[in-house]
């Protein structure tokens, strides 16, 4: 295959973010699903001009309802450390081990002005929202699962098959080329004549990130190809190569087979 670098650079993509990119409902849906009887409990200090005695006496009824205050301020994570009003360094799920301490973090928080001006109605409803917004963080998974979901598609439109998510440790020939440096691929194809480890990912935005893998990659590809009847295989894609375009050139020119979404054509080609 003839490789033209600055023809790779000018088919690149500018996203591949499709609908149900921005938001994972059924995982939203579920984390909610988690906590919603104690969210339930918890909607009784809503409204409550007296919150420390209507904290009392939901603590007197289901104190575990508490334990799950800290997704209300957008926190999973109860052994997060955080500073106390004494200046000591506390794990927040502290914070839920009495009702004293529950009304201290109410306060601190803020949450008790929100629960007495009944600014939230309902905190199902309100942690769905928190969820939403939490769910953003997974974004960056998502535009790689997405660039793995196309390139699924595309093999099976030409009726290749593959299975993904292959450990290098199917293969000793290949562990033992790696070393102890072992390796989940993205994709198997194996072919009458090789046998191919396919790596995919797709950046829109820069970052570190491109430089590490493109150096990852072509320090990789070499030991794979080193075994016979093995090609090691990487599409990729995405404008934000553009910020990591020389160490991108670098691994394009090392490695012989590198595709994007345009070009991923002669490679099924090839295939077939």
């Amino acid at each position: 295959m003839n490789k033209d670098f600055n023809l790779f650079m000018s088919q690149l993509q500018e996203t591949n973010q499709t609908l149900d990119f921005f938001c994972d409902f059924d995982k939203i849906s579920a984390n909610v699903a988690e906590v919603e009887i104690s969210l339930n409990s918890l909607n009784y200090l809503i409204g409550k001009e007296n919150l420390e005695k209507a904290v009392e006496e939901l603590w007197l009824r289901d104190p575990s309802a508490f334990e799950v205050l800290g997704i209300l301020i957008a926190v999973r994570e109860g052994n997060k450390p955080i500073v106390d009003k004494n200046g000591n360094i506390v794990l927040l799920k502290s914070y839920f081990e009495s009702k004293k301490k529950v009304v201290e973090f109410l306060k601190g928080t803020g949450l008790s002005e929100i629960f007495e001006s009944r600014r939230i109605k309902n905190l199902v409803d309100y942690v769905f929202g928190i969820e939403t917004g939490l769910d953003t963080n997974a974004r960056k998974n998502r535009s790689g699962h997405i660039m793995e979901n196309t390139v699924a598609r595309l093999f099976r439109m030409n009726n290749i098959r593959f299975r993904q998510e292959v450990y290098s440790s199917e293969f000793p020939e290949i562990s033992s080329a790696l070393g102890t440096d072992q390796k989940r691929f993205d994709f198997y194809i194996k072919t009458a004549d090789k046998k191919y480890l396919i790596e995919v990912n797709f950046y829109s935005g820069g970052g570190s990130k491109l430089n590490e893998v493109a150096r990852a990659y072509t320090e990789l590809a070499p030991k794979v190809n080193s075994v016979k009847g093995f090609e090691f295989v990487w599409i990729t894609d995405g404008i934000g190569w553009k910020s990591a375009r020389n160490k991108l050139e670098e691994a394009y020119n090392t490695i012989p087979s590198v595709y994007n979404l345009t070009s991923i054509e002669s490679f099924i080609k090839l295939l077939k």
